[in-house]
């Protein structure tokens, strides 16, 4: 999966669990300060990451996500690194 199929993949799920407007998911979009998203979402959102890549996501990588492109990275890494152990 590409950064950029991860990339729609997210803004596909954003705009659906959090009822965005898909022109406001940006790459640069920081997640509370633009998106608006708060703690319950953090927890729905690690649930999303979770179905995507079929692993947990640490707690203390969540809390360093502040962009869509954060959250990009961290879900690329994880495919990746899954990828690669298969």
């Amino acid at each position: 999966m590409t950064r950029d199929q991860i990339f729609e993949q997210m803004k596909a799920t954003m705009v659906e669990t959090f009822e965005l407007d898909p022109a406001k998911i940006t790459k640069e979009a920081r997640l509370i300060d633009d998106l608006g998203l708060d703690s319950i979402d953090a927890i729905d959102l690690a649930v999303k990451l979770q179905e995507l890549t079929g692993e947990r996501v640490a707690e203390e990588v969540l809390k360093s996500l502040r962009t869509v492109s954060d959250v990009i990275t961290i879900v690329d890494a994880m495919v990746n690194r899954s990828r690669a152990g298969a």
